[in-house]
């Protein structure tokens, strides 16, 4: 089994459209939303983790394609600074996966990058500037 991160793209057309469905149905992958911005009638983006047989990904993609939307690998992530971090906890109060939290018992914060949406609140959030975003091939 194989693992992808996308950022789809859908057109306005296509964002009432049963498209999640026919992946699982027809293609035979599993999808996790990771992040959805959404709206009939209007542009939209969906970051997904699709995991499948490498055949099935492929399939899956050409169907992705031949439906109108665009899409692209997901290539970034979240790098926290521990040397400058300073454990305040601010980045903590924007996180809406929980990928960013704080350890009770030692009052250090924790990162899980899996949980991590790379939506870059946080980075925002951060008063010393101890977190910053990776971009990769």
């Amino acid at each position: 089994m194989k693992k992808i991160k996308l950022i789809l793209y859908f057109p306005p057309e296509r964002t009432d459209k049963p498209f999640t469905y026919h992946l699982v149905k027809d293609y035979d992958v599993i999808f996790n939303i990771l992040q959805a911005e959404i709206q009939p009638g209007k542009r939209g983006r969906l970051t997904i983790e699709l995991e499948g047989t490498e055949e099935n990904i492929q399939r899956a993609l050409e169907f992705t394609r031949e439906y109108g939307i665009e899409y692209r690998p997901f290539n970034k992530n979240i790098v926290r600074n521990q040397g400058e971090c300073i454990d305040c906890g601010a980045c903590t109060a924007v996180c809406p996966s929980d990928a960013l939290h704080m350890n009770t018992e030692t009052w250090k914060l924790n990162f899980d990058e899996k949980k991590c949406l790379v939506c870059e609140l946080c980075i925002r959030a951060c008063p010393v500037k101890a977190i910053d975003v990776n971009m990769f091939e």
